[in-house]
């Protein structure tokens, strides 16, 4: 420390000599090696950040499952709603790590929580190798690195070891162009800003022509960070933890109020979160529909949504989550619902001028009631035409009828309703026509002209 201040100084060797002689070298090499003992003793810490539905969470598993790294770590879990649908995940995929979750947003109205809770942890780090900090898609990171300098106590035994951003390639170009009212931030640049390493993640949505698009904007507001390209967020943990990237200098230089802990930021008020949590199933394929029908009438301002659903009748939870237009949902053999376990359903969707009664309301019609009819009821199902059957199980793979038609094959009535179950008319009913819906009950084994047809 002494020769670097005297070389940067330019002071003269009297003056070193005066300095040299007044802390013998003996004193100062053990100040240095207590110095950087420190240094070596406190705990990593990872921020990983991103906008809604850009993949951090997805990272996040594929950090804690990776067998390369040989590291355990805590977590601290930032979700925007009030209930925790990513947290519910990670703790059932991550059994030996130790989690903390934080409901609210991290940069502003728990920010006070996450110094409580990082606290609460130093006792218990010992035997990890890190923390991951994942925020919620709505943080600007710059407040959450700020924490790690303006409490000493935070300082002493954590380092801010690197800020990781995942960006969503498809559809990051509409969020940093975005036009934001007079003092409202733009999350989405702050957190492209303030990045070490970018996550260039769902390459494969999008052309190289995009790409290329993507690349210059992030280019025009942070030159230095590395870019990485991936899909479904995989990428080697090397790349992200332990990369010693966080530069204090850096931060101040790009913003000299960094450390300013009186600034303050305004989110956008339009942007706000529904949460829904009951006990009780859901029928998941008539859920798939209404989001079908809220992607085509609000994609635009439905940044995000997702949940874990206990479906009647499947031993496994329904894990979805979507983003705009793009949904993806399944069932995970991970995720099964222990005897123990209450079943529920949890929900969250994120986005601008939110009608969240009309939410809960739509939420809340998929929910499971009593069926109309039981087993050995003759009904018709709508299978391309109105086909005669009786009806030879309940709640089957997650529908709730099973049926076998009068010609020997057999179908699945995804949904209690008119639409594709109904009494049989024997010829007299209504005439046939297509549902507004997609295949959404097609099964693995079903023949490629018959989505209806169940597997045998």
């Amino acid at each position: 420390f002494w020769l670097k201040s005297v070389a940067q100084k330019g002071w003269s060797i009297v003056g070193f000599q005066k300095i040299f002689n007044r802390f013998p070298l003996p004193a100062m090499e053990t100040a240095a090696k207590r110095q950087q003992q420190a240094q070596q003793t406190c705990v990593p810490v990872t921020i990983l950040t991103g906008f809604l539905g850009a993949g951090k969470t997805t990272l996040l598993n594929h950090i804690l499952s990776s067998p390369d790294h040989g590291m355990r770590f805590a977590i601290i879990e930032n979700e925007f709603g009030e209930v925790g649908v990513d947290e519910k995940v990670i703790k059932e995929t991550s059994e030996e790590q130790l989690i903390e979750v934080l409901n609210g947003c991290i940069c502003c109205t728990v920010r006070g929580d996450l110094s409580k809770a990082l606290k609460r942890l130093r006792a218990k780090t010992s035997g990890f190798d890190g923390v991951i900090i994942e925020t919620t898609g709505l943080a600007d990171p710059a407040p959450v690195a700020q924490t790690f300098f303006v409490d000493e106590e935070l300082r002493r035994y954590y380092k801010l070891d690197g800020i990781i951003t995942v960006v969503d390639a498809k559809h990051v170009l509409e969020h940093l162009h975005e036009e934001k009212p007079e003092g409202v931030e733009n999350e989405c640049v702050e957190q492209v800003a303030f990045a070490d390493r970018i996550l260039l993640n769902k390459c494969d949505l999008v052309d190289e022509e995009t790409i290329e698009k993507v690349y210059k904007a992030i280019r025009g507001i942070n030159s230095n960070a590395d870019i990485i390209r991936t899909q479904h967020s995989q990428v080697e943990p090397s790349k992200l933890i332990n990369i010693e990237a966080f530069s204090l200098d850096k931060a101040l230089e790009m913003d000299p109020e960094f450390l300013n802990t009186e600034s303050e930021h305004q989110h956008d008020l339009t942007v706000s979160s529904a949460s829904i949590r009951f006990e009780g199933e859901l029928n998941h394929q008539q859920l798939r529909m209404w989001l079908s029908e809220l992607q085509q009438n609000t994609a635009k301002d439905l940044f995000r949504y997702k949940g874990v659903l206990a479906v009647k009748g499947m031993p496994e939870k329904f894990v979805f989550q979507g983003v705009h237009m793009l949904f993806n949902g399944s069932f995970d053999t991970r995720f099964r619902w222990s005897r123990a376990e209450v079943r529920e359903c949890r929900l969250v969707f994120i986005g601008r001028n939110l009608d969240k009664k009309a939410l809960e309301k739509g939420v809340m019609d998929c929910k499971v009631g009593v069926l109309r009819f039981k087993v050995g009821d003759a009904v018709e199902a709508n299978c391309e035409e109105w086909i005669q059957g009786t009806v030879i199980k309940l709640w089957d793979e997650g529908n709730p009828y099973r049926i076998r038609l009068h010609n020997g094959e057999e179908c699945f009535g995804p949904v209690d309703t008119d639409e594709f179950v109904r009494k049989s008319a024997a010829g007299s009913g209504t005439a046939w026509r297509s549902t507004q819906h997609g295949p959404w009950w097609e099964q693995p084994g079903a023949s490629s002209g018959k989505p209806w047809r169940a597997r045998r």
